[in-house]
């Protein structure tokens, strides 16, 4: 261990070089080090090497930018505190994210911003970044991003949205019509399954009923739990989701009308409520409840029902 503490605080003093090539060299094995030794992320912290890090996020230089977003991903993987007690660091990830010198920076920027959201107290603090914010909706909206930075920054996105109170800013800087954007107009199933995901975060708020009504919203989550739609399953529970957290905390005109639309689809909620994972199912029978909560028993009592009956016959 005391061999690694010395060569990482000698690659690190020599991020301070006058030399760039010395610079782009420490770099470049620092990045290596935190890749392949898990050990070696603390004591890169520990050397002083993320202030330099988060410095060089503002550098021209595309091989530079990219080993040190590398490097802070690879260190926020098990050092997140002292990610986030330096000073301006979340400042140069959002420069990372709004100017990036090749698609891997801002991939790892996104990334980077998602390991840290998993601290739950990191994200209040991280939502309150506005140009965090739009730089990560920036991305999904542009047709030229690359699609591993899209889907990092919907992992992100997701992130922050956790937080209830971070879901009406992240409504409020666009997100909702470039979600759905990618709902409808993307093929690749992991990023729908992701953007279904935000999406589902983001209707846990009263300000998602108005946005959602802009780009005919309820009506994508609708299509999507239509059994011949053929969506994923982790797709169909996102679906299920946003519609009742839709229900749960909207207005109660929006509420209602939830419920009506997604009444056309039962048989795609029944299924869910069938054969969804633990959680998909509870919530799809929730979400069965509200919708027949004034008109009896609902279709999957009914069929669960019918299933006992012809068991027992």
């Amino acid at each position: 261990m005391e061999v690694k503490r010395r060569t990482t605080k000698s690659l690190v003093a020599k991020l301070s070089s006058v030399s760039e090539q010395t610079r782009t060299e420490s770099l470049c094995e620092l990045r290596l080090i935190s890749k392949n030794d898990p050990e070696s992320r603390a004591l890169i912290a520990e050397s002083g090497a993320i202030p330099y890090l988060s410095e060089i996020l503002y550098s021209p230089s595309a091989i530079a930018q990219e080993n040190a977003t590398a490097t802070l991903l690879n260190i926020s993987i098990s050092s997140r505190e002292p990610l986030m007690s330096t000073r301006g660091l979340l400042d140069a990830l959002s420069h990372a994210l709004r100017n990036p010198e090749s698609p891997s920076t801002a991939q790892a920027a996104a990334a980077t911003i998602f390991s840290l959201l998993t601290v739950d107290s990191y994200r209040p603090i991280i939502g309150s970044k506005r140009d965090i914010l739009y730089a990560l909706v920036d991305i999904i909206r542009n047709p030229n991003s690359h699609p591993r930075s899209v889907k990092d920054a919907l992992k992100a996105l997701f992130g922050i949205s956790l937080y209830p109170l971070n879901r009406a800013t992240v409504i409020e800087l666009g997100a909702v019509p470039a979600l759905f954007s990618l709902v409808v107009k993307d093929g690749r199933v992991g990023i729908v399954e992701d953007a279904t995901a935000v999406i589902a975060q983001l209707a846990g708020c009263e300000e998602a009923g108005d946005a959602f009504r802009k780009v005919s919203g309820v009506g994508v989550l609708v299509d999507l739990l239509d059994l011949s739609t053929g969506s994923s399953g982790r797709t169909k529970e996102n679906a299920v989701s946003g519609l009742l957290n839709m229900v749960q905390c909207g207005k109660k005109d929006v509420g209602e009308y939830v419920k009506e639309m997604a009444s056309v689809v039962r048989n795609g909620i029944s299924d869910v409520a069938e054969n969804g994972s633990s959680k998909g199912k509870k919530k799809a029978q929730e979400l069965l409840k509200l919708i027949d909560s004034s008109s009896g028993m609902s279709e999957y009592q009914e069929m669960q029902l019918e299933n006992a009956i012809a068991q027992s016959s």
